[in-house]
This record gives structure tokens, sequence and C-alpha cells, in this order.
């Protein structure tokens, strides 16, 4: 995952292995496995992983973090078939064509579902960027459509019409860190919002605008720490469907 600063997702990724038991012997399927970050770390507690990715320069990628893992092209909609004991869908299904049919997926090839989220965005300290931009751009339209999937009852429904049953839900502060102003506004600029709001303003008011918003964030030794929220959910298929 590319979300954030290096780094920034090992909180989450121990959350998940702590919640779904991962241990050595656990047989993982990573969809959506990226460039393996989760993969490895979940091999070093010693599961089997297997890891999928519609990106293959990231299944590549993920192939040579994780040697002992086994990894393919593929997309989520249609994963191996297992049996698996664990299936994570790490930060994947706001990503996806059909959420419900990815779950669905998940839960005929694992006993558990492990899923993660963002928090709503007042959860989210990187809602900074976007209201520090807000002068700058047109004017935001209302969204359309049910609740996005950060919306804990949305997602809990999603789960359900999938025909799984939550079993438990954690929240997981994750500290994006930035050691300077230049790591902090540097990636901004390849965002679509950062792109639009310099080609109205010039790079200069984006720069000012973050900095400004931001200052509270800002430590003594000129870093800079924004505090997200993550949801981590567990669900397995309800008592008494075949394993599968």
């Amino acid at each position: 995952m590319s979300e954030g600063p290096a780094g920034w997702g090992t909180p989450l990724y121990d959350a998940v292995l702590d919640a779904a038991g991962v241990g050595a012997g656990t047989t993982v399927l990573d969809l959506g496995c990226g460039p393996g970050e989760f993969a490895r770390r979940a091999a070093g507690l010693g599961a089997a992983v297997t890891g999928i990715d519609v990106d293959p320069g990231a299944v590549a990628v993920a192939a040579a973090a994780v040697p002992e893992g086994a990894f393919a092209v593929g997309d989520a909609h249609d994963p191996p078939h297992g049996p698996f004991d664990v299936v994570v869908a790490m930060q994947l299904l706001p990503h996806v064509r059909n959420p419900v049919v990815v779950l669905q997926a998940a839960g005929a090839a694992g006993a558990t579902v492990a899923i993660t989220v963002w928090g709503a965005e007042q959860e989210c300290d990187v809602r900074a960027f976007g209201e520090a931009l807000a002068p700058l751009l047109p004017p935001r339209r209302a969204p359309e459509g049910p609740p996005p999937l950060t919306d804990p009852d949305r997602l809990r429904q999603v789960v359900g019409l999938a025909g799984l049953e939550v079993v438990g839900v954690t929240e997981v502060i994750c500290p994006f860190d930035y050691p300077d102003e230049d790591e902090l506004i540097g990636p901004l600029f390849g965002t679509a919002i950062g792109r639009t709001a310099a080609r109205a303003a010039g790079p200069a008011a984006v720069r000012a605008a973050v900095l400004d918003r931001l200052a509270g964030r800002r430590t003594p030794g000129g870093a800079y720490r924004l505090e997200n929220l993550f949801r981590v959910l567990i669900a397995r298929p309800p008592a008494g469907q075949p394993a599968p």
C-alpha cells in the first residue's frame, strides 16, 4: 500500500494479524497484496502466504520481498479457492468493482475474513489536506449514492450482504510521520487534489495553505505527525455453513 509515508501501515498490519489469530502455520490469502508489505509481516510470524494483485509489477515486488510466499496476478473477484485459514482484504474494498462479490469469494475461500478500511473523514487527520486546499478548489459536490465503506454501519451492511457474520471490529490509530515540510507536501502534488489546486493557484500557494493548516501538527524538531483511524473488521461464514 502507498496511502501514506513509509511504515505507516505497521500498526494496522499487526492489528489484523492479532485479530485474525495469524501465527506459525496459518494459511493466509492476501487479496490485493500490492508490494507485499502485509504479506512480509505475516510470513515473519510463520504464516504460509498466498497473494494476488491485478498489477504485475506489484506482484513481482511482493514475490521478491516474500520469497517463501506464492504470488500471482489475479482479480479479487475471482481469487484462489483455497481453503485458507484467513483471507485478508487490506484497504481493498473501496477500490474494487463489487465489494459484495469480493467478500462472498473471500468467505468461500477462507474460514476467517479480515477487512480494513479508513475511518470516517472526521476521524483522520489527513482531512486537513483537503481542508487546506478547499479555498483553492471548485466547490465540493455532495457525494451521491450510498454512504462510503468508511461508514461503520455501511461496512457492516456490505459484509452482511455477502453472507458473512461480523465477529468483531477493532479501531487502530496509525500515525503518518513526515520528517520535514518537503516530505509532507511533496507527495501531495502527485494526487488529483494537489495537481488541481496547483494549476488553479500555483505550487507556492498550495504549500503555504497546507503548512498553515498543519502548523499545529508540527513537532519541535520540524517533523509532522498526522494520526488517522482505521477499522479492522473480522467476519466469518455463518455457523453451520460448510467450511471451505
